[in-house]
């Protein structure tokens, strides 16, 4: 983030304008590598081809161990623009967060380096997007039929015709303006396809009719041989499957033991009356046919699961057809303009998908079907046509990769690497390569699919489930569709000390520690203090908010007579709860405590006294934490300035330890300072004798402020709030 990333190195220009590539960067959401034609073993490549991106690969180069952060969208995309993973960059998961776009971001840094950038179509990051010189994307998931695009100045147009269809011309029209000016560019150019509910193009609505799709050997796993938590997931082929929005079916759900849902299809709502006909009448056969075969008994519970998978795969490989064929329409433009020449081009998705695998849709499992990310790119005349790469990477890797491409300097707070040596040497992997990638999914209510982090290597593969307390481990060349944990198998001792030991060190080497990671508290206690907070923020917008913990919450008590006096009629809401670290901040913050805060005008941030002083925490752990509070306040509450307080002094002298780390992370988290949204303030010297000792009369345990600490509090930071317009 600009104002957060802990260096912003001035970007350099490696090479004139002219010099520098056009990057064209085409993305989907959900697209399982095992259904792209040029990815080898695919059940449908003979069946469903994908020429548009296999061209991409014959012209250019296929990764066959490119892998996410993150397998949910928003999380993925955030991980894309940062370079970081999800805890550092704050989009955890498409539940509760929001995407600081003021974060150091590698569009806005391409823009500086004389680039024109644009972002079309599927956005998903529950913010408009920042950093582009031209935008149009759909609001949330977006819709296939006759979709809304929010544009420039946030009102929203429908467009008439497929989504694929309209994001394919959207980008072309662009493209053709993005030549005009003799600049290089950048446009991301973003498919809804193939996520659910996989509505076709009407052209491909009975596409695949005549054909019955190959099954996945492990379409009716049990889960046996690994973790008991596998079999809780809500995303089963049988058990999950709508009755409309999934299935197509019109009408009342008839048959709810075997199908989810009411009967209401958000897509086919958006048709016109004469569309809905055509519409009905590619799935009335056949959901007729199905409907009698219920009701005379004929139908077990495999048949069904298979009756189900045959129309959720068929649509599926549908709506790819679509967006593949957009995709052609897009490198034949490149070609008739000449801008081939001069245009890398990556085809990517947001992660996998289980086409049926382990029983599954959807994704989320650190298994490979949804960990792996395809990713094509072409470079004529840098990368060798057909070359295929073994190196591990990751989707933090882009936004390092296209900086380089650019001729700019990587921010040292992007936690990829470049991919462009491997691009130069026909994919080898450069000296110093990763050994493994860090994935981490926080879980979300959607599928419920247990939270855990793991390692891949090239062979092997360790997740950890805290709900279980258990490790998985996988032997990936022995055991491919991972159908056996081997982390209790005497064998694999050596390997699983080994690979618990990578784990460990990735999560240091990525700062995953508990100041970062959003956590609620147990107790009744904390609950409803915290539901009382919620309630009172849904109940209007407030101008300033006050954020913290014990001493934050003391407003209400040894400070109550000076917060009337000065914030009594200010609009003002206390959100502070006694014991909290920095951790619990965050997921309050995103767990209900914004609730109608967009307007708010201001808030103050003092946290992470308790994480000296119930852990003594690292100091540079507790600025993360910190980081991400000011970042989180800043995507939630776009119009307020940040008054960023040091934690306050505890310890009666200068030198008690638990305040000199205090000193420490005020050191750190001072350089937040940007005098626009970010105003960083130190109280301490208020507090303290002129030879700094913290009396009893302001604090009498050397920790909380009794109400003349809390007058000074005010008084000190009185004139930035009228600075702020309060």
């Amino acid at each position: 983030m600009k104002a957060l990333t802990i260096l912003i190195p001035t970007l350099v220009l490696a090479a004139s304008a002219a010099d520098r590539p056009n990057i064209l960067f085409l993305f989907s959401d959900d697209h399982a590598a095992n259904a792209i034609s040029c990815y080898p073993g695919g059940l449908f490549d003979e069946i469903a081809p994908t020429p548009g991106i296999d061209r991409i690969a014959q012209e250019g180069m296929r990764f066959d161990r490119s892998y996410c952060t993150n397998a949910i969208c928003g999380p993925s995309r955030a991980s894309i623009l940062t370079g970081q993973h999800s805890h550092l960059n704050g989009f955890i998961d498409n539940e509760t967060s929001y995407f600081d776009g003021l974060q150091t971001t590698f569009p806005d840094l391409l823009r500086q380096t004389g680039y024109t950038t644009a972002m079309i179509g599927k956005w998903h990051l529950h913010s408009n997007p920042v950093g582009f010189d031209y935008w149009e994307v759909l609001p949330g998931q977006g819709a296939y039929y006759n979709p809304d695009f929010i544009q420039m100045d946030n009102t929203r147009k429908r467009f008439e015709g497929h989504c694929n269809d309209l994001v394919t011309e959207k980008g072309i029209t662009w493209l053709k303006k993005a030549a005009e000016t003799k600049k290089p560019f950048l446009a991301m150019i973003q498919y809804k396809a193939p996520h659910r509910n996989w509505a076709p193009a009407f052209r491909h609505l009975n596409l695949f009719d005549d054909l019955t799709m190959p099954e996945p050997e492990t379409l009716f796993d049990d889960y046996a041989n690994r973790s008991s938590v596998l079999k809780e997931h809500a995303m089963g082929v049988y058990s999950h499957m709508t009755w409309s929005h999934d299935m197509k079916f019109d009408g009342p759900n008839l048959f709810p033991s075997h199908f989810q849902g009411k009967g209401r299809d958000g897509q086919f709502a958006r048709l016109s009356d004469e569309d809905k006909k055509i519409y009905r009448a590619a799935y009335d056969d056949e959901n007729e046919k199905f409907i009698a075969d219920m009701r005379a008994g004929k139908l077990d519970q495999k048949a069904i699961t298979r009756w189900k998978y045959q129309r959720y795969i068929k649509d599926y490989l549908r709506v790819i057809h679509s967006m593949d064929e957009g995709i052609a329409r897009i490198l034949k433009h490149l070609d008739d303009t000449g801008l081939a020449k001069n245009t890398i081009v990556i085809y990517s998705s947001d992660q996998g998908f289980y086409l049926g695998e382990h029983g599954w849709y959807d994704k989320r499992w650190m298994f490979e079907e949804s960990l792996m990310m395809p990713f094509v790119v072409r470079w004529p005349g840098k990368i060798k046509p057909g070359s295929v790469s073994k190196a591990l990477i990751q989707n933090i890797d882009y936004g390092p990769t296209f900086l380089d491409l650019a001729g700019a300097e990587i921010p040292t707070g992007m936690q990829g690497k470049s991919l462009v040596p491997i691009f130069r040497s026909s994919g080898e992997k450069p000296a110093g390569w990763r050994e493994s990638i860090y994935y981490r999914y926080s879980g979300e209510r959607t599928h419920n699919v247990a939270a855990h982090d793991g390692v891949r290597t090239a062979d092997h593969k360790l997740f950890w489930v805290p709900k279980t307390q258990e490790y998985q481990l996988f032997d990936m060349v022995k055991d491919p569709q991972e159908m056996k944990s081997v982390h209790e198998d005497p064998g694999y001792a050596e390997v699983f000390a080994e690979m618990k030991k990578e784990l460990e060190e990735a999560r240091k080497k990525y700062r995953v520690h508990s100041a970062i990671i959003g956590a609620p508290r147990e107790g009744d206690w904390w609950s409803k203090r915290h539901r009382s907070m919620n309630q009172k923020a849904a109940s209007g917008p407030h101008e300033l908010l006050f954020i913290g913990d014990s001493i934050t919450q003391g407003w209400e008590g040894p400070g109550k007579e000076v917060w009337e006096e000065f914030y009594g009629n200010r609009k003002a809401l206390n959100l502070g709860i006694s014991g909290d670290r920095t951790e619990h901040v965050i997921w309050r913050l995103n767990n209900g405590n914004l609730k109608n805060q967009r307007k708010a005008k201001a808030a103050v941030v003092m946290i992470g006294t308790n994480n000296t002083g119930q852990s003594k925490q690292d100091p540079t752990e507790v600025r993360d934490g910190i980081e991400r509070i000011v970042s989180t306040l800043r995507a939630r509450c776009p119009q307020a300035k940040i008054l960023l307080l040091g934690v306050f002094p505890r310890g009666a002298k200068p030198d008690d330890p638990l305040r000199k780390n205090n000193e420490k992370i005020n050191s750190l988290i001072s350089t937040m300072h940007n005098g626009e949204r970010i105003h960083y303030l130190d109280l301490s010297d208020k507090f303290l004798t002129p030879d700094g000792v913290l009396t009893k009369e302001i604090m009498p345990d050397a920790l909380h402020p009794k109400d003349k600490g809390y007058r000074i509090w005010a008084e000190a930071i009185e004139p930035k709030l009228k600075e702020f317009g309060l």
